[in-house]
């Protein structure tokens, strides 16, 4: 590490990032927030759904008060219509990190997404977008014929790919018969000529933020009821006025197919509410098995003992 410290570093411009991942409710946003206003820095949004501008509550983006305290980046800045793939975040994520060593300032990439930081750190691959009129006839086949029919369909212009996917798994299905279609390649022919990282080794100090289970849960279930407080049924019902496609990411961002399904009537609220929850606890056990074999580098830390790691980072 080049510098006596991370302040110092921020301060010079010299590359080095700060990375803060964990689960969801696991108090990163917080701890982000701390060190910013400590070291100078800015906070980068490292979250798939926390992008998305119709979704504030549910998604538990920073306050506005917060927001205020240090320059925040990549929150709420793209339209729930709009599809943000990984290679979108990482071009507006290389502006976020040019423009805070422009402004000689710590760069703090923070969320929750393991495909953002594995793309940050590790490089993406270089599949070129897909054009919205193979995009649309690829979902108008999976509305009509269903996904096995997709997926049957792939298996014969993508063995590969069919072979590695759930025959039900309808996002990534449609995700891979797009890009076939769209290119005449495979998913897994792209993938072995990637972009290189934004982040290489060696240019970044990485924490993964690792609270114990029982209590995390128990953090993600009153904070969905809170988020319910504080107006999330009706952020979601403004999103599902708006008549958007359902396999858009900000419309299966946690919590919002469940609170759909209460304002049609299906489902009661509470019902929703449980939805919600399990689903959000269910996503935070796969983020601590997704970053325990995929991104090894991130040094795991409990909560209560964060601040002493990052004292350990200024000294």
């Amino acid at each position: 590490m080049r510098g006596n410290s991370l302040q110092e570093a921020g301060q010079t411009a010299d590359g080095l990032a700060l990375l803060i991942a964990g689960p969801t409710a696991s108090g990163k946003s917080a701890l982000a927030l701390a060190l910013a206003e400590r070291a100078g820095g800015v906070v980068i949004n490292t979250d798939s759904m926390q992008v998305y501008r119709d979704l504030r509550i549910i998604t538990a983006r920073p306050t506005p008060q917060e927001e205020a305290r240090v320059p925040h980046r990549l929150y709420g800045h793209v339209d729930a219509a709009v599809n943000c793939s990984a290679g979108s975040w990482v071009d507006d994520a290389a502006a976020a990190l040019n423009e805070a060593r422009a402004q000689s300032r710590l760069p703090i990439f923070v969320g929750g997404s393991g495909l953002y930081f594995k793309a940050l750190t590790r490089g993406l691959s270089a599949v070129p977008p897909v054009p919205s009129g193979i995009r649309d006839s690829v979902r108008a086949r999976l509305e009509q014929n269903g996904v096995e029919a997709l997926h049957a369909e792939l298996a014969r212009r993508d063995p590969a790919s069919a072979e590695r996917l759930k025959p039900r798994d309808r996002t990534r299905v449609a995700r891979a018969l797009e890009v076939v279609e769209a290119t005449g390649r495979s998913l897994t022919d792209w993938h072995r000529d990637g972009l290189p990282p934004l982040l290489p080794q060696g240019a970044f100090r990485a924490l993964f933020l690792a609270p114990e289970r029982d209590a995390l849960y128990a953090r993600i279930d009153a904070r969905f009821s809170a988020m319910l407080e504080a107006g999330a049924l009706q952020e979601v019902a403004a999103l599902a006025a708006r008549g958007l496609d359902p396999l858009l990411p900000a419309m299966k961002a946690h919590g919002v197919p469940a609170l759909i399904r209460h304002l049609a009537g299906e489902i009661t609220r509470e019902e929703a509410a449980e939805i919600g929850r399990a689903d959000t606890r269910h996503y935070a056990k796969r983020q601590f098995t997704w970053f325990r074999h995929q991104l090894p580098e991130f040094e795991w830390v409990a909560p209560e003992t964060a601040r002493g790691w990052a004292d350990g980072l200024f000294a």
